[in-house]
């Protein structure tokens, strides 16, 4: 069967479920979008491996790419290979210098283990084409552009992030600080793009 390169485009809280978000993978090249319901610790872990982010201790799936790491366990792609009842599996296919294993994963683990480990994730066509959405082509020309890849953060409810544009600077910065400490690492991806609009903007 044929594979289809997805990428994250985008992290969405979602306003049914508490504590829950989504997150959006797109077909590289293609109009076609794959929304996944995962939970609010591996959002956090994915967010986190995006945008760059140091935690003070290492988060679960840290921990998993260090062990891995330490043992010359390499991941080389990630797939979503099934979809049984709304729910999606995925397998990690990993290799040492002898041997090329897939680990059966739930797909929130595997596409935070993607993102820290910088390898593609895949999935088949007849996934893709009963539970992704075809999103309309906007571009107006037929040359294809490489855009760079920029993930959004949406949030379907008040974040309190109508309130960081009345903050001043040093105000910002010192919540910054306390939300990572905190490890709400959602809220300081926000924050720190506002910092950013700011010194921008000066």
């Amino acid at each position: 069967m044929k594979k289809i390169e997805l990428e994250i485009v985008a992290l969405s809280h979602s306003i049914t479920q508490t504590h829950s978000y989504a997150v959006v993978l797109g077909e590289v090249n293609g109009l076609r979008r794959l929304p996944i319901v995962i939970g609010g610790f591996e959002a956090q872990a994915i967010a986190v491996a995006l945008e760059k982010m140091q935690p003070s201790r290492p988060l679960t799936h840290d921990l998993m790419k260090n062990f891995m790491n330490a043992f010359a366990i390499e991941l080389h792609e990630i797939i979503i290979c099934d979809l049984q009842e709304g729910i999606f599996y995925s397998k990690l296919v990993c290799s040492t210098e002898n041997d090329t294993v897939e680990i059966d994963s739930r797909t929130s683990d595997a596409i935070a283990l993607a993102v820290r480990f910088g390898c593609p994730i895949y999935t088949y066509e007849n996934i893709l084409e009963s539970a992704g959405i075809l999103m309309e082509d906007t571009a107006t020309s037929g040359k294809k552009k490489k855009v760079k890849q920029e993930v959004m953060v949406e949030e379907d409810r008040p974040t309190g992030n109508e309130d960081l544009k009345t903050m001043t600077l040093d105000e910002l910065n010192n919540l910054l600080n306390e939300v990572l400490d905190s490890e709400d690492y959602i809220r300081a991806i926000a924050i720190r793009d506002e910092i950013n609009s700011r010194r921008k903007n000066k």
